[in-house]
């Protein structure tokens, strides 16, 4: 893991945001997953189609009504006071209607801000930061 700082406490929190998110996003918790972005954040779930606001949050509440499952490892970690950049390995595993799953996966590039509360959030949320 690479940092850009020397205090360990605001790389750690930084990685700790991903945790919680995955724990989130598999237990469906819109409310909790949606304040981990900030009110401007970006999402770029499909390449090339950038959501804000209620688009963002109205694209995030259908896709965690099909119960998908999110396993994501930190590559990197790159983190100043109030900013971190990330790249995470991801995959997401998708039910289907014939009783199998639909398997995605990808590098994510992850902007995340610290709040004055001293909260990471999104500000760039984007899985397709590379594709595999």
């Amino acid at each position: 893991m690479a940092t850009s700082i020397s205090s360990p406490d605001l790389a750690k929190g930084a990685e700790e945001h991903g945790k919680r998110y995955v724990a989130a996003f598999n237990s469906g918790d819109l409310d909790v997953i949606n304040a981990m972005y900030t009110d401007d954040a970006i999402s770029v779930w499909e390449p090339g189609n950038p959501l804000v606001g209620e688009a963002r949050k109205a694209a995030l509440a259908e896709f965690v009504a099909q119960k998908p499952k999110m396993t994501a490892t930190l590559r990197e970690s790159h983190v100043t006071s109030t900013t971190a950049l990330l790249v995470v390995d991801w995959a997401i595993d998708i039910p289907t209607s014939e009783g199998g799953t639909e398997h995605v996966e990808g590098v994510g590039l992850d902007v995340l801000r610290r709040g004055a509360d001293g909260e990471w959030r999104f500000a760039i949320d984007n899985p397709f930061g590379e594709a595999r």
